[in-house]
């Protein structure tokens, strides 16, 4: 076990995560040596990551496709909260904006934040 180091580079990051992964399938013991050692680690990478790869937060249209996709709703279902098939194609093909009424629908009914959904996005002609 080597002592733990600062992560600067992407090979330090590889170190620290080959460090960390044992624990994963045997976890240390809360207030031992080795969890202390798992808490630093994990709080280097995550500090590592976020200094070195930002996630941008998806445009609405995306947003609303992935929620659909993983809560196993469809196009007639998003239709149906909007209350016209056609305005839920326009939306979904990005011909039409989302409007606040939709927005605030789709929080109500579908618990979508509507802070993801009020951001702009490009329309296509």
């Amino acid at each position: 076990m080597r002592d733990i180091k600062p992560i600067k580079t992407d090979a330090d990051l590889e170190w620290a995560l080959a460090e960390i992964a044992p624990y994963f399938d045997n976890p240390p013991e809360d207030g031992t040596a080795e969890a202390d050692r798992f808490d630093v680690l994990t709080d280097l990478i995550e500090a590592y990551e976020n200094r070195h790869f930002t996630v941008e937060d998806p445009e609405p249209v995306e947003l609303l496709r992935a929620f659909m996709e993983m809560t196993g709703r469809s196009q007639s279902d998003l239709a149906e909260l909007l209350g016209s098939r056609s305005r839920a194609s326009e939306i979904l093909g990005r011909k039409r904006a989302l409007t606040l009424d939709m927005i605030f629908k789709l929080k109500e009914e579908w618990g979508i934040p509507a802070d993801c959904l009020v951001r702009p996005y490009a329309l296509v002609a």
